[in-house]
């Protein structure tokens, strides 16, 4: 008696025998690292774009996005920083005469761009 296929077998799925038991042979997609702004996404769209969210996970397309997000926001956040602290003539003179106010005016710079950055990027 021929043996009935699974619909996973009719789509070219296999098996393999572990402990006894049958189990698919699945590869999930190669995961890539991501940091602080992809998490940050993560969180924004699970909790406000639900839709979004789900259709990526379905895809196997969640951690290629993330990271994808994440390497744009690092990129934004350095062009931006650059440019503003040249606008602010924030430079190296100024942090060779007077570090404490090169830190400080920095640090401005830096929290300016991280905000356009969410802005733009993260929470949209």
């Amino acid at each position: 008696m021929k043996e009935a296929k699974t619909i996973y077998q009719q789509l070219g799925g296999t098996y393999r025998e572990e402990n006894g038991s049958l189990v698919p042979d699945v590869e999930l997609p190669e995961q890539k690292p991501i940091g602080k702004y992809g998490r940050m996404h993560l969180d924004y769209i699970k909790q406000h774009r639900r839709g979004r969210y789900s259709a990526l996970l379905g895809e196997g397309r969640l951690n290629a996005y993330l990271s994808e997000i994440d390497e744009q926001a690092y990129e934004m956040l350095t062009t931006l920083t650059v440019e503003l602290a040249k606008n602010q003539g924030v430079d190296e003179h100024l942090k060779s005469t007077d570090q404490m106010r090169w830190v400080q005016l920095m640090n401005n710079v830096h929290s300016s761009a991280e905000e356009t950055v969410m802005r733009e990027l993260i929470l949209a």
